[in-house]
């Protein structure tokens, strides 16, 4: 048996790594989702995370498609009861489809629910914060929905501390349901924003991270060796931006410690990022199975101090 971490307070169990969704309909076709899908939970593995923006940004998309493969994934496959699963609502869908209103929630999360063919999402997220509605109005409709069975924990994405702060204070002071998890940008080369301001109230307040780019869009996998190289790929630009003097030593360190381990830099990366204080899941997506066998491999991987040390040194 995997071991697993709970998310918050929520009672949901997790093994600390969760499939990032937003490849699924995009660089990962139904029938390659659904092999690698299936792979997934047959290693063991049960968290999966959508939203309902997933896939808009590909032409001829309009969002929704990451959830409609999983919802097909889950009718072929049977195995809606041996995972968890995490979707998100509130990014620009286009025209009023925007925001955490109370009335764009209701009708989300039911068009949500329909596209994965199920009754209930495990952990809703407020995929980017929405200031001009209401932290109040945002969790008495979670509230609702948690009521109705429609979801059964709330989580955060895109907070900054202050007013993931505010909303936690609101949700105790109002009996309303709190945040059970974070997920912000969070990995070797991008811990600042995390690590400055979030990373000690999510600890404080029992908050538990999924960090998405785990492995900042597959810079820290190694495979890109230049900008150059990375030209070209579905998300290259953003690699580019990484290749620096910090990114380049990052890089090194994590070669360095997969020799030491005899394992992959993937997997050092991942398992990095588990082992930080408050995070209970990284989120890293794969296309391949091979991929997919690299990041199951940081489950089975433990850093030593020296190794963990090396690698905060060379990350600084």
């Amino acid at each position: 048996m995997m071991q697993t971490r709970e998310l918050g307070r929520s009672g949901l169990k997790a093994v600390p790594l969760a499939f990032g969704g937003n490849v699924f309909g995009w660089t990962a076709d139904e029938a390659r989702s659904f092999e690698l899908l299936d792979a997934f939970v047959d290693s063991g593995c049960n968290l999966i995370d959508t939203a309902d923006k997933y896939s808009s940004w590909v032409p001829g998309n309009r969002g929704g498609e990451s959830e409609t493969i999983i919802g097909r994934w889950l009718k072929r496959s049977g195995k809606r009861n041996h995972v968890l699963i995490a979707s998100k609502a509130g990014m620009d869908l286009g025209g009023d489809r925007v925001g955490l209103s109370r009335r764009h929630l209701m009708r989300s999360i039911d068009e949500s629910l329909a596209r994965l063919g199920t009754d209930c999402i495990d952990l809703y997220q407020a995929h980017i914060d929405d200031l001009k509605t209401p932290i109040e109005e945002t969790l008495g409709a979670f509230a609702d929905l948690i009521r109705a069975g429609k979801i059964r924990a709330i989580g955060a994405s895109n907070y900054t501390a202050e007013r993931l702060e505010l909303a936690l204070q609101t949700a105790d002071r109002l009996d309303l349901p709190r945040f059970q998890t974070l997920q912000p940008e969070y990995n070797l080369v991008t811990r600042q924003p995390f690590e400055a301001q979030l990373q000690a109230l999510c600890v404080r307040e029992q908050v538990s991270v999924i960090p998405y780019y785990a492995l900042a869009s597959g810079f820290l996998t190694g495979k890109h060796r230049s900008a150059d190289d990375a030209t070209g790929h579905a998300r290259g630009g953003r690699v580019a931006t990484y290749f620096n003097e910090r990114g380049v030593r990052i890089l090194a360190a994590l070669g360095q410690v997969a020799g030491q381990h005899k394992t992959t830099q993937t997997a050092v990366a991942l398992a990095w990022l588990r082992d930080r204080s408050s995070v209970a899941a990284p989120i890293a997506s794969a296309t391949s199975r091979a991929q997919l066998a690299d990041l199951v491999a940081s489950l089975h991987l433990t850093l030593d101090d020296s190794s963990r040390a090396q690698l905060d040194e060379a990350s600084a």
